[in-house]
């Protein structure tokens, strides 16, 4: 369980402290200083979220600060990760240790004289174009080493593209860019490397990675899956509703699908196999409810606080705005598992030895330091990475001396924490500064303009292809691709196109957000389908599809939210109240359409009338002509076909 509580926190976004990355593999001294070093990464960070460097009377600039702090990245990726992926390793070779050194000090160099380099930019100094070249070179390797081929491909895409897309003929011509002034503007500059979305992870994503952390290791998880247990053990199904429960509960403060299949699947794909749950089911289960741990408020995926950073906006209004839909996403799954529970005769759990008023009894001290960031973003209106302070200044005293069930918090484990945080931080860093990459090749190419146009002309400004396109290309990106990366590339590739057709930015990088957890539960890939696939002994394949299955209002309410903003809170209360009452009933019916049981088994009539009143009642009103009574037939139809269905089961049971 050590290890499993090491992946809890480990990207906010899906990668853990890597398979292909051992401790006992690698040489212990380069396993110290990586810690040493991931340590330094992290209390940089809670510096910057503490706002300490003001208070202390520093000045400085704040591209210099990430400058340090991808150079303390970039070392530790080369001291921990081998040359090649998976491989073992015993001591640290030579070329290593040089690598970490001279992109350290190429970062080094970038933080101390940042002030100096960007006067001279224009004038290309060797040692400001060396800088540039290395830090750019050092994070494609990091890049490969920590997420894979994939990324590492579109990063040299890229960057070929700026070295010769201006022998590019038509509309994706672009500019004639000079190697050296490339290589300086993606790797000096703010618009390049070291802008948004790496000052995104160093300023607000890292604090709440490593609040996760310390919940976890002061007993957190085991908190939620027992409170999840005692409310839902008792029903029908038990065991899947405490996995969806406990997964939804645990995933808001993860952030990642992957890790909270580790660490809550080990426990309810068991459970929900010896309930009676077939095992690819169980699988599916665990991962779409982990999965759907990145959409719930409060905290989300690291994806979420990159969306307030584009948009400048408070992230508060990016909770709100993801809160119905991913109450949609955890009701669409609930009742799929309670249906399917009822349709197979699958019993409540056995022997539960524990209510929920006892774990409350024990835990409630849990729920301060969520009650805490809630009441610093909605009442308080301070920055995110404060309010994720606040929360660990009240967890501590709680971890160390309070715990649960006897699991509590050392002095010791919060150093590890530290380092741990570190190390598992490393993959947001990559991801972030290739995202960098790409924004400063779109920007000093042009690139970004011609491909809004592109996929504007592609589609003839219908707004349904758009978002179509814009699906389709998601799902393709998401293959083997943290959902960070596939995010920030939508974000970047896909969302201008999606805002110049009409569609209100926060609409438009929520449906790149959703897209992106996607690749999660969406074969051939599946990440998260994979890991519950490895626990439960299933086959990975029929995981997938079944998880794709639980998980369909995942590819539909975006395409709803689009069209019918109220869905993220954009309208007046009686607009989002009927949205929210209406997606529900659809998103309801649809459900008991798809599992073919309300009251009683559905033959495919009854279960075509379902979900064809469910689509109703999800049509866009404000869209669709005379959309609105639609919706009201499709509510009224689906009323009028669970009274005639329970009132069936009742006679039945009468009749026997």
């Amino acid at each position: 369980m050590a290890a499993d509580k090491k992946l809890s926190m480990a990207d906010a976004g899906d990668a853990a402290l890597p398979n292909d990355f051992k401790p006992q593999e690698s040489s212990s001294r380069s396993i110290l200083a990586a810690k040493l070093l991931g340590a330094t990464i992290v209390v940089l960070a809670l510096s910057d979220a503490l706002d300490l460097y003001r208070k202390l009377g520093f000045v400085f600039i704040n591209e210099q600060l990430l400058a340090l702090v991808l150079g303390f990245g970039l070392a530790t990726v080369f001291l921990i990760r081998p040359f090649h992926r998976g491989a073992t390793r015993t001591n640290l070779p030579w070329y290593d240790l040089a690598l970490a050194i001279i992109t350290f000090g190429a970062c080094l160099y970038v933080a101390v004289f940042y002030v100096q380099i960007v006067e001279t930019l224009f004038e290309k100094p060797l040692g400001s174009l060396a800088a540039g070249t290395i830090i750019v070179a050092g994070v494609a390797e990091g890049l490969r080493r920590t997420a894979g081929p994939v990324l590492f491909i579109f990063v040299l895409f890229f960057l070929m593209f700026g070295l010769l897309g201006h022998f590019i003929p038509g509309h994706f011509q672009g500019r004639n860019v000079a190697t050296d002034r490339l290589f300086m503007y993606v790797g000096l500059d703010s618009n390049g490397i070291i802008g948004l979305p790496i000052a995104t992870v160093v300023s607000i994503v890292i604090a709440f990675i490593f609040f996760g952390n310390l919940l976890n290791a002061s007993g957190g998880a085991n908190f939620f899956t027992e409170i999840a247990t005692a409310a839902m053990g008792r029903y029908r199904g038990g065991s899947a509703k405490v996995a969806i429960m406990a997964s939804s509960l645990f995933g808001s403060i993860s952030g990642s699908a992957v890790a909270n299949v580790v660490s809550t699947g080990v426990l309810t794909i068991p459970m929900m196999k010896k309930g009676g749950y077939p095992k690819e089911k169980a699988a599916a289960i665990e991962a779409v409810a982990s999965t759907g741990g990145q959409l719930m408020p409060p905290m989300m995926g690291a994806a979420a606080f990159l969306i307030a950073e584009f948009l400048q906006i408070p992230f508060r209004e990016v909770i709100l705005a993801a809160l119905i839909p991913a109450v949609l996403y955890y009701v669409a799954l609930f009742i799929q598992a309670d249906l399917y529970a009822a349709r197979e005769g699958v019993k409540p759990l056995e022997n539960l030895t524990f209510r929920a008023t006892e774990v409350l009894a024990r835990g409630w001290p849990y729920i301060t330091p969520f009650a805490v960031i809630l009441l610093g973003l909605f009442t308080f209106n301070i920055r995110p990475q404060t309010a994720a302070m606040w929360a660990v200044g009240v967890l501590i005293p709680i971890a160390l001396l309070y715990g649960y069930r006897g699991v509590r918090m050392h002095w010791k484990t919060f150093f590890v924490a530290l380092g741990d945080t570190g190390i598992a931080v490393t993959n947001l860093l990559m991801v972030s500064a290739m995202a960098g990459v790409v924004i400063g090749v779109l920007n000093i190419t042009g690139l970004g303009f011609a491909l809004t146009q592109a996929i504007i002309q592609l589609s003839g400004g219908n707004l349904a292809l758009i978002l179509l396109l814009a699906g389709a290309i998601s799902i393709v990106l998401g293959m083997g691709m943290p959902t960070v990366g596939v995010y920030l590339l939508l974000a970047t590739l896909v969302v201008p196109s999606m805002v110049e057709a009409g569609v209100p930015p926060l609409a438009a990088h929520m449906f790149a957000f959703y897209f992106g957890i996607l690749s999660m539960i969406t074969p051939p890939v599946a990440a998260a389908a994979f890991a519950a696939a490895t626990i439960s002994g299933s086959d990975f394949i029929r995981t997938g599809l079944a998880a794709a299955a639980f998980g369909w209002p995942a590819y539909v309410v975006p395409f709803i939210f689009v069209m019918s903003p109220e869905m993220l809170w954009q309208g007046s209360a009686f607009e989002v109240a009927r949205i929210f009452v209406l997606s529900t009933a659809g998103v309801w019916l649809i459900s008991a359409g798809w599992i073919a049981y309300t009251g009683g088994r559905l033959s495919t009539l009854w279960r075509l009338l379902f979900i064809a009143s469910g689509v109703l009642c999800l049509v866009p009103g404000g869209v669709v002509p005379y959309g609105e009574y639609i919706d009201l037939f499709g509510l009224a139809t689906g009323v009028v076909l669970l009274t005639a269905r329970i009132g069936n089961a009742k006679r039945r049971a009468q009749d026997a």
